[in-house]
């Protein structure tokens, strides 16, 4: 019974069985089978789809990311915003033509899938990495794929392989053509693509990788980095965080508010006194992306439009105002150094003239007087109070002149110069030169009584204007207030026939200058009857008389032409005796009492020089004389180069610690440093 029994056991699962066999090959054919076929269904689908080339034919004419090139090729292509319509000519921005080769191969390439998927793969990424570009320096890439030419048709899924390479076939013909409509037609995208590329931090790499082939980029494809384009932002960004803060109500002490202040600080750290990219730190990026997500913060915190327009029309209002102050500030300060000598010069005349004293009467006087009246000779007259700046421009037209024995220098000093001026070139001897040291206390003619200028020089409103301003209306113009039109030896250039009496021609100087050449074919210039020989100053719009005369007065409006050219002081060759036939002193003399009130012009010689020597001017070549030295550093070297005489007109002599660093070698060429008296005031190059 027990075998029976087990024999029972044993059978009765059978019986079960085969009650449930029908649910059991039902639960089977769902859990197994079915999603077999389902699945082998889909795979078909896809690898007729893959080999029917229905995705785009160039990987990089899609829009496609590294991590998603997986993902493009696992799920079943569905027509997006892009793929609506066969696409006939699409324009990439690269110059060079698609090579057909590459085409061919990708639209011939296996249907196995899982080579397929590699290839696809590999090739998204080289032209990923080709058509990519680098922001900020920071690794960030954003894929900004350009559009190739295709002209294969969008086919259905379900169409056959061979439509796709006969596609291919017709694309190959029409390859030769791709180039010129590129170069011809303008899009819309590219101009969007083009614009992108400009934009500033982004760089593009220098290869472009396709198919696994690379070809180098033309140079002139290359975008140029602006080299300041971090700074620029960082910049930005203050002045933002700047008004975001003005919006904030005192003594706020936010969240907000102590996160800006401390990306602020950050970023002003972090930018210091750069100038360009290369001169910011590492962690500039870093924190220049902090302050923009605060920014952002702030954006969404005052989102008023119309408060941050007034606020930033006061910040530039204030800006504006700092400006104009900072401005005068500079102008005042430039005229201070400008008016003030360096300790050194100081030091330079007392030294000279305690050793002129020293000497016997018989050692104070220069040889060769009888060439002093000699109408054959060069004749030059300059008047300075500068013993230094006068020692160059002697020395420097000796070296230049081809007859050193025939050139005589005429100059007139102050009183308290005399001595040191006669010292230095006794010490100093301009080689076979002539030389004279007078002071203007020898000219016993020229007193207030016979010159109108003297006797406004000592008047009360003059003084009043200089040494008590507070009570009188300061001018806009700082420079009109400087000491130098107080000297009376700016204003002897109006009287060069009574200190000449003897001379024809004299060729006059200023104690700003240097010579570069042989100056003797100024005194063989026919100048028709005219008095000054000069060179003209004026542009389209500038030094033209309207700039130096006032117009709005009925006597210069009704005299002079407010368009006339003008002329500049410095080198100056003078026609004497044409001055003496014309009476030019008794012209200069008129209109300086007719501005006693200083209603026609303000103090200054070019004024009076334009209207005394009006009509009677002679207009030298440029090249005599080239201007611009003490306040222009972009005069043209070519210019200086070809110049006889170049002029360190304005504030930045070359003698002061202010001057134009790249002109200053011209001034000292013809410096003595290795004098003695030189020596012991410190005064080197």
């Amino acid at each position: 019974m027990p075998s029976v029994r087990g024999e029972g056991h044993a059978s009765r699962p059978f019986v079960i069985s085969g009650r449930c066999y029908r649910p059991v090959v039902l639960l089977l054919f769902l859990t197994v089978i079915a999603p077999l076929i389902l699945f082998r269904g889909r795979l078909h689908n896809f690898g007729s789809s893959f080999g029917k080339k229905d995705f785009i034919d160039d990987p990089s004419s899609s829009i496609s990311f590294v991590s998603d090139s997986r993902k493009l090729n696992a799920l079943h292509q569905e027509p997006g915003m892009f793929l609506k319509e066969p696409i006939g000519i699409i324009y990439e921005e690269t110059d060079t033509p698609v090579s057909p080769t590459i085409l061919n191969e990708e639209l011939t390439g296996p249907v196995n899938n899982t080579t397929e998927n590699k290839s696809f793969e590999h090739d998204s990424n080289e032209i990923e990495t080709g058509d990519s570009y680098s922001i900020n320096g920071e690794g960030e890439t954003e894929s900004l794929t350009s559009r190739k030419e295709v002209t294969s048709a969008y086919k259905e899924q379900s169409e056959p392989i061979e439509n796709a390479i006969q596609n291919k076939r017709s694309f190959k013909q029409d390859s030769s053509e791709i180039h010129e409509q590129r170069e011809t037609e303008k899009i819309p995208a590219r101009k969007e693509h083009s614009k992108k590329l400009e934009l500033p931090g982004v760089t593009r790499p220098k290869e472009i990788s396709s198919g696994g082939g690379s070809q180098k980029l033309n140079a002139s494809n290359k975008q140029k980095v602006i080299s300041d384009a971090l700074v620029r932002q960082m910049r930005d960004q203050l002045i933002r965080a700047r008004a975001y803060l003005n919006f904030a109500p005192i003594r706020s002490n936010t969240h907000f508010v102590r996160e800006l202040r401390q990306r602020k600080k950050e970023v002003q750290r972090s930018l210091g006194e750069a100038t360009k990219d290369s001169d910011l730190p590492r962690s500039a990026s870093e924190r220049m992306k902090s302050m923009e997500r605060t920014l952002a913060r702030g954006m969404q915190l005052y989102n008023d439009c119309s408060a941050m327009v007034k606020k930033l029309r006061a910040m530039v209002h204030s800006a504006e105002e700092q400006l104009r102050v900072h401005k005068r500030q500079s102008t005042y300060l430039t005229q201070l150094a400008a008016k003030t000598l360096p300790k050194s010069l100081h030091c330079l005349p007392m030294r000279l003239a305690t050793e002129y004293y020293a000497l016997n009467s018989s050692e104070q006087d220069f040889p060769h007087k009888e060439k002093l009246g000699d109408k054959a000779l060069y004749h030059y007259g300059v008047f300075s109070d500068n013993v230094l700046a006068t020692a160059v421009v002697v020395n420097s037209t000796i070296f230049h002149a081809k007859e050193p024995e025939k050139h005589v220098f005429h100059l007139v000093t102050d009183k308290l110069n005399y001595a040191a001026m006669k010292m230095w070139f006794l010490a100093n001897p301009p080689g076979k030169a002539t030389i004279q040291v007078q002071t203007i206390d020898d000219f016993t003619w020229l007193n207030s009584s016979y010159s109108p200028v003297l006797r406004q020089l000592g008047s009360a409103s003059i003084k009043d204007y200089y040494f008590r301003s507070h009570r009188m209306n300061a001018d806009s113009n700082l420079k009109y207030r400087n000491p130098k039109y107080l000297s009376i030896l700016n204003h002897l250039r109006f009287y060069l026939p009574e200190i000449f009496p003897e001379l024809d021609k004299v060729l006059f100087l200023d104690d700003d200058i240097v010579v570069k050449r042989d100056l003797t074919e100024l005194w063989n210039i026919d100048m028709q009857g005219r008095v000054n020989g000069a060179v003209e100053t004026c542009g389209e719009s500038f030094h033209r008389f309207d700039k130096y005369l006032n117009f709005s007065h009925e006597l210069i409006a009704k005299n002079f032409d407010p368009n006339a050219c003008g002329w500049a002081y410095g080198m100056n060759i003078f026609d004497l005796e044409e001055w003496r036939k014309q009476g030019i002193t008794g012209i200069y003399h008129q209109w300086q009492n007719l501005n006693k009130d200083r209603q026609l012009w303000k103090l200054g010689t070019l004024p009076p020089g334009l209207i005394t020597f009006y009509h009677l001017t002679f207009v030298l070549d440029k090249s005599w004389h080239v201007l611009g030295l003490g306040y222009n550093p972009n005069v043209d070297s070519t210019e200086i180069e070809r110049a006889a005489v170049i002029h360190y007109n304005d504030n930045m002599k070359p003698w002061l610690d202010i001057a134009v660093p790249k002109y200053r070698h011209y001034w000292t060429k013809y410096v003595k440093y290795d004098d003695i008296f030189l020596q012991l005031c410190n005064i080197s190059e």
